[in-house]
C-alpha cells in the first residue's frame, strides 16, 4: 500500500484526487499539509501537517502530489525529491524548461519517479487514439487539430498573474502540447506559421492560437483560451481516415459515457476516472509493478515547446 501526502488543498486535490485515493486499492491519503487546515481535514488524511517541511520530514510517506501554485512547483517538487519521495506534480510541470530539467535532475539524483499529472492521458479514450495512430489505423498522421477554451473567472486566481505561471498556455495548452508527442514517434521540432495572442491587463494570455507544423509534416492547429466560449475538440487526420472526440469533454471526461468516431465508425466507452487511473498506475510503478506512467522526457519535451510558443514575436 502506497502512502501518500498532499501539499496543498486546492479544488483539484478537493475534487478528484483525494476521492481518488480513497477509491484506490493501492494507495492511502496518509497526510496532507496546508495553509487551510479546513481544506486539509476535508480530504479525509490520516494527519495534517501545518508546514510542507514536517509532511515531507514524514517517513512514512511514498508519494507526494504538488497541488499549489504553478511557480511552487519546481521548489517542492525538488524538496520533496530530496526527502526520498516520489512525486506527481500538478500540471505544468515548471515554469520553463529551465525549471523542468532542474526538477527532471533531481528525480535522477534521488533515484525516484517524477511525473506530470497530465490526466486526461489515462483515459481510455485517449489510450485508444493512440493505438489507432501507432498502429496504422488511419494511415500515416497528417494533422493534429485541438481546442481547450473557457469563459473563466478567475478573479484572485493565481492563473491570472504572470510571475506565478498564469495564462492559458500554461493551463490549459499544456493538455495539448502533450497530443503531440504522444502521438507522434520522435520529439519533432515545431516550426510556427502563425501564433496569434490576446494579452489581458495583467500580462497573461488570455487566448493563444497557433498554426505550426512539426519537422516530420505533421500539421498542428491548436486554441487554448481563458475568455471564449467553451469548447474542447480533438481531432487527428491521417492519409486514410479521421478520428474524433465526439462531445465537449476532449481533455476532461471524467465519470461519464465518451465516444469516439475513427471514419464512419463509432467507438463507445464506459464512465471511468481517470484521475484514479493515474493513482493506481503510479502507485504500481512505485511499488515495481506493471503499470503505465509518461516518461519525464515527455514533459521536458514539452516545456521546451512551450518556452518556444511563449518566445514566438513575429
Amino acid at each position: 500500500m502506497i502512502k501518500w501526502g498532499f501539499l496543498g488543498a486546492g479544488w483539484v486535490a478537493t475534487t478528484a484526487l483525494a476521492p481518488a485515493l480513497h477509491s484506490a486499492a493501492n494507495a492511502k491519503l496518509h497526510a496532507v499539509a496546508s495553509q487551510d487546515n479546513s481544506r486539509a481535514e476535508a480530504l479525509g488524511p490520516e494527519k495534517i501537517y501545518k508546514s510542507y517541511e514536517d509532511l515531507l520530514a514524514d517517513p512514512k510517506i511514498n508519494a507526494v502530489y504538488i497541488n499549489l501554485a504553478n511557480h511552487q512547483h519546481c521548489q517542492w517538487t525538488i524538496a520533496a525529491l530530496a526527502a526520498g519521495k516520489h512525486v506527481l506534480c500538478e500540471k505544468p510541470l515548471a515554469l520553463n524548461y529551465e525549471q523542468a530539467q532542474l526538477m527532471a535532475a533531481a528525480a535522477t539524483k534521488s533515484n525516484r519517479i517524477l511525473v506530470e499529472a497530465v490526466w486526461n492521458l489515462w483515459h481510455p479514450r485517449f489510450a485508444r487514439i493512440v493505438e489507432l495512430v501507432n498502429g496504422g489505423d488511419i494511415g500515416a498522421l497528417t494533422e493534429i487539430k485541438s481546442s481547450f477554451c473557457f469563459p473563466a473567472q478567475l478573479k484572485n486566481n493565481y492563473r491570472l498573474q504572470r510571475e506565478m505561471g498564469g495564462g492559458s498556455l500554461l493551463d490549459v495548452g499544456v493538455y495539448q502540447a502533450h497530443i503531440w508527442r504522444s502521438l507522434n514517434d520522435g520529439e519533432y521540432e515545431l516550426n510556427i506559421e502563425s501564433l496569434n495572442r490576446n494579452i489581458g491587463a495583467t500580462g497573461i494570455d488570455l487566448t493563444t492560437q497557433i498554426n505550426a507544423k512539426l519537422s516530420n509534416g505533421v500539421k498542428i492547429n491548436t486554441l487554448s483560451s481563458f475568455e471564449k466560449l467553451e469548447k474542447q475538440e480533438i481531432t487527428i487526420t491521417g492519409e486514410s481516415a479521421t478520428i474524433e472526440c465526439i462531445g465537449n469533454d476532449a481533455f476532461t471526461s471524467w465519470k461519464k459515457p465518451s465516444s469516439l468516431r475513427i471514419g464512419n465508425r463509432l467507438e463507445e466507452f464506459a464512465p471511468v476516472d481517470p484521475y484514479s487511473l493515474m493513482i493506481e498506475n503510479f502507485s504500481s510503478a512505485i511499488s515495481g509493478k506493471p503499470a503505465w506512467i509518461p516518461a519525464i522526457d515527455q514533459s521536458l519535451y514539452v516545456a521546451k515547446l512551450l518556452d518556444q510558443i511563449a518566445a514566438f514575436n513575429k
